[in-house]
């Protein structure tokens, strides 16, 4: 099945849980794909004792997941694309959509 994760919040449980659903997907032998859009684009690096969000992130990463950052969200932060969270578009969230066989979003 393809899966679609639009992820919304940098809220600390939120983010570690979508992550942590990915990284189920993804090893369950589903194509999984995660969109970061709004303060989600900032959960790179953001770590915490319990919720370590980023760990989870690199997680999807090596699991072969793709994750897309939004660029208007990107640049309204001043911040860069990256490696792990390349710079996307409306576009691309909306065919992320189209080619999902289920979306789920936090």
């Amino acid at each position: 099945m393809k899966i679609a994760v639009i992820l919304e919040t940098k809220e600390l449980e939120k983010a570690w849980n979508a992550f942590r659903f990915a990284v189920t997907a993804k090893k369950q032998g589903h194509e999984t794909k995660v969109f970061l859009m709004g303060e989600a684009v900032e959960c790179e690096g953001l770590t915490h004792e319990k919720f370590n969000v980023d760990e989870q992130l690199q997680a999807f990463i090596h699991a072969g997941g793709e994750i897309l950052a939004c660029g208007t969200c990107l640049k309204s932060r001043q911040l860069k694309a990256t490696d792990n969270c390349p710079m996307s578009n409306m576009i691309d969230c909306v065919n992320l959509v189209v080619w999902a066989d289920k979306t789920v979003t936090f």
